[in-house]
Formats: C-alpha cells, structure tokens, sequence
C-alpha cells in the first residue's frame, strides 16, 4: 500500500503543497498588502479630484507613486544584496504603511502627491525583497506554480479590497487610506515574526553563486522580451486600471461610483481565476506559450474597455482582461527567475524588471490621461492595449527559458 500511495504522488507530480513553508507566509503577507491597495484604488482618483483637479492630475497621483518606485529600485536592489531580503522586506512594507496614513490627512492636491509618492520608496523595497526571496525558495520545477501563488494572493485581496473600499468612500474618502496603514502594519509585523528563526529565509552566505551582472541579463533576448512586456503590464494594470477607470465608469458609465469598485474587482477575480492554472501549464509546457497567449488576450480586452456603452459590457471586458494578465503574470515571473537561477543574488536584474513595470505605470496614466482629457476615452484605453504589442513582438522571437525537467544547471543559459 505505501508503494502504492508513493507511486501515485509521483505520477501525480509536485505540486504546491510540496512548496516551503516561507512561501506560504510571503503568500499571506501579499494577500494582506492586496486588501489593502484594493480598498484604496476607488477612493485615489476621487481624492484626488476632490482637491478640484483634472484626470490628468489624478492620473499623475498613480503615476507619482510608480515613480518613486522606479528611482528607488536599483537603491532596493542594493539594499538586498547588504541587508537580506527578509529586512528589506519588513521596512518596505512599514513604510509604505506609514505613507498611506499620511494620506488620510492631507488637506491638499500637492500634500496627497507627496505622501502617496515617499510610499513608493517602501513599496519597491517589499516588492524586490519578497520576490527575491520567492525566487530563492521556489524549487525550479515549481517557479510557475509559485509565481501564481503568489500573484493569486495578491489578486485574492484586490478582489475584495475594491469592494469594500467602494462602501467606505460613501461614508469618507480618508477612511480607505486609515484601513490601508493598519492592514500594511499587520504585514509587517506577520513577515517579521514568521520569518525571523526561519533558515531558508536568511540572507545567502559568502559561499553562494555571485550576483547576476545586468549586462549578463540584458544580452538575453527572453529577458529583454520579459521588460517589454512587465512595461505594458505596468501601464495597462498598475497605472491606467486604478487611475481611468474609476473615471470612466462614472463619468462616461453614469454610474455609482461604488461600481468603480466593483469594476476593479471583476477584472482581479478574473485575473486570480486564471493564476493557478497558467502557472502549472508553464511548469509543465513553458513559459513562452502562456505569455503569447496573454498578452494577446490582455492587450485586445483593454483595447475594447473604452468602446463600451454599458457597465455589463464593461464588466465583462474587465473579466477577460483580467484573464489575460492572469495567463500572463506567471509564466513572465518564473521565466525571470529561470535566467537568474535558484542560488543567486539578482537584485539588480529583478531592480531593473521591476522598473519595466513601474515605467509602464508612470506613463500610463499620463498619457491616457491626457488623452482622455483632449481625445476621448476609446483612445486612451485603445492605446494601452496596444502596448501589449511591444511585448509580443518581442516574445516571439524569444527563446523558451523553462529549465529541462532532469537539471536546473545553468538555466540562464536557455534564454540567451
């Protein structure tokens, strides 16, 4: 009977149970992070407004805290490679904390920019940390598996942070900003004390694989492929989603604005649904396929939110968009972590791809923004979707990076 049971596990293959127990507790610490950026992104644009300014303003608000991100990566990338991720990780998330309850008290357009952009500082700190850490924990036949876990838990909090912040903006446009800083204080105090005795988690001795250079990566055709399309992910979900659309559903929608909450979590459950599962089929299958697949996926549905006329049809639009960034996420992270390998310092390398997404998220807004202001809605949205053609077109002329299943030796070398 027991060989019986182990052949069946075997058949059966790995799966995320077999993943480490700091895994699970980044995957916690991120869902919390999740709730909590979900129940600001319907009250930040109307805040914003509320200090009587226009979309592009309020876009700019988005854009400030993605800019703050991209000028402190390679500092956060630095700051990993001396201190640990594990550190890194805690301070990141307690400042971002501390900036978000700021917020809550601004009484002006420009104190609200100032306090949303420092958060941006810890914010790139946690997230160059906790991915470094899932990266360096993550077996390398289960890179895709735990990329989506990992992403899943973070779409899991942003589905129902954005409802949840939907009825608090009714009730107080500060009150999101207070909930967000306590639920970042409570990460933080899970990541220190879940991690601190942990082994694994420790920062990497003298006898581990020297740092990946960035010149080594950026030689790489999969890893330029990854920038490119992190780049529009960056514009289309982290700038132009939290910044337009809970414009566009009031003012072009003539809807609620609790809807705008609802919209943004339609596109995460979505984007969680299609997690899981696009990160086993790139274990099994490679990364490239699931990234095409997408990309096109994400880049059409987006391309296709400014020309709706009612909010079902939005809705579901923001379903299938969502989907693709679900296919798409997964398959993009663990392609990263196959050219950096498991016992390696790539700071720098993941400074940079965090970057791509950050510079996406900066010029999103803003150009969307604007043209939204002189153009009209269907421009700004039509353009985000086609930076998703940035990305495929270099994909395809990428090679595969999924490790072969009998070594991870030297999985870098795949991508070049």
């Amino acid at each position: 009977m027991a060989s019986g049971a182990a052949s069946e596990k075997t058949s059966k293959g790995p799966g995320i149970t077999d993943l480490p127990r700091e895994i699970w507790i980044l995957v916690a610490g991120s869902f919390i992070v999740a709730v909590g950026m979900g129940i600001v992104a319907p009250a930040l644009p109307a805040f914003a407004t509320s200090f009587d300014v226009g979309v592009t303003a309020a876009g700019f608000i988005v854009s400030a805290f993605a800019m703050m991100r991209l000028i402190f990566a390679p500092l956060s990338g630095r700051l990993v490679s001396a201190a640990g991720e594990r550190t890194i990780y805690v301070i990141g998330i307690t400042i971002v904390g501390i900036s978000s309850t700021a917020c809550a008290f601004a009484d002006s357009y420009w104190q609200l920019l100032v306090f949303r952009a420092l958060g941006g500082i810890g914010s790139t700190m946690f997230t160059v940390s906790g991915v470094g850490l899932l990266i360096r924990l993550s077996p390398p036949h289960l890179r895709g598996r735990a990329s989506g876990l990992w992403a899943t838990s973070f779409l899991l909090g942003n589905i129902s942070g954005p409802i949840v912040g939907g009825l608090m903006v009714g009730f107080s446009l500060r009150l999101p900003f207070v909930t967000y800083g306590i639920a970042l204080f409570g990460a933080a105090f899970l990541g220190w004390f879940m991690l601190r005795k942990s082994t694994l988690a420790a920062p990497l001795g003298d006898d581990a694989t020297p740092a990946m250079p960035l010149g080594e990566a950026l030689r790489m055709r999969s890893y330029i492929a990854a920038l490119l399309s992190n780049f529009g992910t960056g514009w289309a979900v982290f700038g132009v989603r939290i910044a337009l659309v809970p414009l566009f559903v009031v003012e072009a929608l003539k809807a609620p604005q609790s809807m705008s909450g609802i919209a943004l979590s339609v596109f995460a459950a979505g984007n969680a649904g299609a997690l899981l599962l696009s990160g086993r089929m790139a274990d099994r299958h490679g990364r490239k396929p699931l990234v095409l697949i997408g990309l096109v996926v994400q880049g059409v549905a987006t391309a296709s939110l400014g020309f709706t006329d009612s909010v079902p049809l939005f809705l579901a639009a923001s379903l299938v968009a969502g989907m693709g960034a679900g296919v798409l996420n997964p398959a993009q992270n663990a392609a990263v972590a196959d050219i950096i390998g498991g016992n390696r310092r790539g700071g720098t390398v993941l400074a940079t791809f965090q970057q791509s997404a950050d510079l996406g998220a900066i010029l999103g807004p803003l150009i969307a923004g604007a043209l939204a202001d002189t153009v009209s809605y269907q421009a700004a949205f039509l353009v985000t979707g086609a930076t998703a053609a940035l990305g495929l077109l270099a994909w395809i002329g990428a090679p595969e990076t999924r490790p072969r299943p009998e070594s991870d030796s030297q999985p870098q070398r795949a991508a070049a």
